[in-house]
């Protein structure tokens, strides 16, 4: 049997007035400049020491992403850069910080091990109670707060038992999901946390990045999720932050982009491009601060 445009228009209405009120929810996260970015050493398959890199445009270029921030209202601290870690700008590997309880990084690469300290040291001066780490991890790199569970990935960098002191600390579920594809290194490369309210979480994947156990386990949780094309994960699309209405994301996901949009969100581009030179987007320059 055809179907009458009449139809079509019916099916479009229903599917619009379908999609849930989508309320941004202001932020307060913790941003670190990159004043001394650069790429000196090789720890994930995007940086190459023999590429050059140019600090004063990443940092203008992290400036834009600060601005966007300050225009949606957010809440925006910032930790003092340590000249010598080029990384620090990748602000959410240091740490995981629910219901004002910081749990600290614990770096897998000697090159960065340095930074769990520094912002060790950030949080217990501005409030936070610590919990210091006592198995490796890379912090909102690897753990993702959806409702009332944390996202865990595995398989590069954090290491399984990290996610069992998570479930100690913070007496919540933690689902482990383990990624295969080196490019997709930490969680936050490959999950987009889109709206993390309870009843109505939301996410966007790319499921070449996960075993299949994992696979199975986002399809079964999460049926109506985003599902992003290949091309855009290689611009660390996913390396998303979203307010639960707006969605700050890499300029040249543009597929995602509409995804998004008719999904109901309102997407805003920015470019990260010499960020991306170390293996970073918009999350990985964003630490959320839940007090």
């Amino acid at each position: 049997m055809s179907i009458t445009s009449e139809d079509e228009q019916a099916g479009t209405a229903a599917a619009v007035t379908a999609l849930p009120v989508r309320e941004p929810v202001i932020r307060s996260v913790l941003m670190c400049r990159p004043d001394f970015f650069t790429v000196v050493y090789r720890i994930n398959p995007w940086m190459d020491p023999h590429l050059p890199t140019d600090t004063g445009l990443a940092v203008r270029q992290w400036e834009e992403l600060y601005r966007t921030y300050l225009d949606l209202g957010f809440d925006v601290q910032l930790i003092d850069p340590i000249d010598g870690l080029p990384d620090m700008v990748y602000a959410a590997n240091g740490g995981l910080v629910i219901d004002n309880v910081a749990y600290g990084a614990s770096f897998t690469y000697p090159e960065r091990q340095p930074e769990g300290p520094a912002y060790m040291t950030w949080f217990r001066d501005h409030g936070f109670e610590v919990a210091e780490p006592e198995n490796i991890n890379e912090g909102e790199g690897d753990f993702l707060l959806v409702g009332g569970t944390i996202l865990a990935g595995t398989g590069f960098r954090s290491g399984t038992a990290s996610h069992d002191e998570l479930g100690r600390i913070y007496n919540r579920e933690v689902l482990t999901l383990n990624l295969v594809d080196p490019s997709f290194y930490h969680l936050d490369t490959a999950v987009a946390v889109l709206d993390g309210t309870p009843g109505q979480e939301h996410i966007a994947y790319l499921p070449s990045a996960f075993d299949e156990a994992s696979l199975e386990a986002l399809h079964d949780r999460y049926p109506n999720a985003i599902i992003v094309t290949e091309e855009d994960a290689s611009v660390l699309g996913l390396n998303s932050f979203s307010d639960g209405y707006n969605v700050v994301i890499a300029s040249r996901a543009v597929d995602f982009d509409r995804q998004l949009r008719e999904h109901g969100y309102n997407p805003i581009g920015v470019d990260l491009s010499e960020l991306l030179l170390g293996g970073g987007g918009v999350k990985c320059c964003t630490l959320e601060l839940r007090r």
